[in-house]
């Protein structure tokens, strides 16, 4: 029995996670060493594509199903959040037919997965900016929110036109705007005082950034809230990403010492691995 078996508080009413098709099921893992919020930056989309012989618009296709495996399989391991980047800032400086191409199957694949998040129990947010992004694209974040926002299975923050650095930004000045209007004492801002005119400050921070396809960066994603995160990056690009290189990735989070800026004396064990070959 999974932990999301087992937490029937949040999730009863709800359709339970399709089993995985190998058979595979999460790991056992101990309740507080379960991340409760995964950021997950879906890289590998385009080297897919180009190994195939595909356009780099074929590898953002077959990406779609790897992340709604993966909310399943967060689903049966109990993680309470996932952060999906799924349109950057920086990605407005693609090619027009790329960007056309992207606009329309972010908010496809909204429209098209909505129904389902919402049987889940998934509780669709929505991070970035308004600026530059479609009308319905926008539209189709704003309908999902609504639609989903009682649910309590799992929060699935899709961060589109999201950039960490304009993010930051963007609460800096609404704390000036705060300050100058006399609504807050520029001499007592704390580090939570910010966090609180975040996109999302109810979120909070993440414990497990996770990166698919080997690279190793930041890429400008949650920066603020990614502070003290634990790093895993896999080499399996994204569209061969499944759920059980996401459960080995939280395997690894269950491993690690987590001991924001302090000492730990006691080394952890690591946990077994049960990662996919395609994971190694």
């Amino acid at each position: 029995m999974s932990l999301h078996d087992r937490n029937s508080t949040s999730t009863a009413g709800y359709r339970p996670p399709r089993p995985h098709s190998s058979g595979a099921r999460p790991p056992e893992l101990p309740k507080e060493l379960i991340p409760g919020h995964v950021a997950i930056v879906m890289d590998g989309n385009g080297r897919w594509a180009k190994e195939r012989g595909l356009a780099r618009t074929e590898g953002h296709k077959a990406g779609e199903s790897s992340l709604f495996d993966v909310i399943e399989g967060a689903l049966e391991l109990g993680v309470q959040t996932v952060s999906a980047y799924a349109f950057s800032t920086e990605n407005w400086k693609r090619s027009p037919e790329e960007i056309r191409f992207l606009m329309g199957f972010n908010r496809d694949v909204i429209r098209r997965r909505r129904d389902e998040l919402h049987a889940m129990g998934v509780r669709v947010r929505w991070a970035g900016r308004r600026g530059r992004l479609w009308k319905s694209v926008i539209s189709e974040l704003e309908q999902a929110e609504e639609m989903t926002k009682d649910n309590t299975a799992l929060t699935l923050q899709f961060c589109v036109n999201y950039g960490g650095r304009a993010e930051i930004a963007q609460a800096a000045s609404a704390l000036a705007r705060a300050a100058a209007e006399g609504k807050i004492n520029p001499n007592r801002i704390t580090e939570s005082t910010l966090a609180k005119y975040l996109d999302e400050p109810e979120i909070g921070d993440v414990d497990l950034f996770l990166r698919s396809s080997g690279e190793q960066r930041f890429s400008n994603f949650l920066l603020w809230q990614a502070a003290y995160a634990e790093f895993v990056f896999l080499d399996t690009l994204w569209p061969d990403f499944d759920r059980r290189h996401f459960w080995h990735a939280c395997e690894i989070y269950a491993s690690r010492d987590r001991r924001y800026g302090g000492a730990v004396p006691n080394p952890v064990e690591p946990a077994p691995s049960n990662a996919p070959a395609a994971a190694e």
